[in-house]
C-alpha cells in the first residue's frame, strides 16, 4: 500500500541534503530525478534520466517518469508509476519477473553505453601520435 499518492515536482540543480516526502526533485543539468519512496519507508529513490533508464515527460503543469519505479533493492519492494504527478500503484512482481527486468535493464544500459561511445569523437591519428610522444 502506498502512502504517497501524488508528487509535487521541483526543478533543482542539486538534490537537498534531506528530501521532503511528496516531492519529486528533478535535476535536468545532471539528468537525474529523486524522491522518497512512495510507500513511506523513507528510502531515497534515484532515477537516472537517459534513454536506457528513465525518461521524464513534461505535461503542462505535471511530469511523468517512464517506465515504472520498481524498488527491488528496498525491503518494501514497492512498484509504482508516476503519471502527471500522480502515483499509481503497480502490481507486485515475482522474484523471477524482477530478475527478468534486471537482465533487460542491464542489456538496455550496455546498448546505450555502446551507442554513446560510438558517437563520441575519436582523436585523429596525429593527435594519438603526439600524445604518445608526450607520454600522456
Amino acid at each position: 500500500m502506498l502512502k504517497t499518492r501524488a508528487l509535487r515536482h521541483e526543478f533543482v540543480k542539486y538534490f537537498p541534503d534531506s528530501m521532503e516526502e511528496g516531492v519529486l526533485y528533478v535535476s535536468e543539468e545532471f539528468a537525474t530525478a529523486g524522491h522518497l519512496c512512495c510507500c513511506g519507508c523513507g528510502e531515497e529513490v534515484i532515477t537516472p534520466l537517459n534513454q536506457a533508464q528513465w525518461q521524464l515527460i513534461k505535461f503542462g503543469v505535471g511530469v511523468s517518469l517512464h517506465p515504472s519505479v520498481g524498488n527491488w533493492k528496498f525491503a518494501c519492494r514497492s512498484h509504482y508509476w508516476i503519471r502527471n504527478n500522480r502515483v499509481i500503484e503497480a502490481a507486485p512482481l515475482s522474484t523471477t519477473a524482477i530478475e527478468n527486468v534486471k537482465r533487460r535493464d542491464r542489456r538496455d544500459k550496455e546498448s546505450y553505453i555502446r551507442k554513446v561511445n560510438a558517437a563520441a569523437p575519436r582523436p585523429s591519428i596525429l593527435d594519438r601520435i603526439v600524445r604518445w610522444f608526450r607520454g600522456s
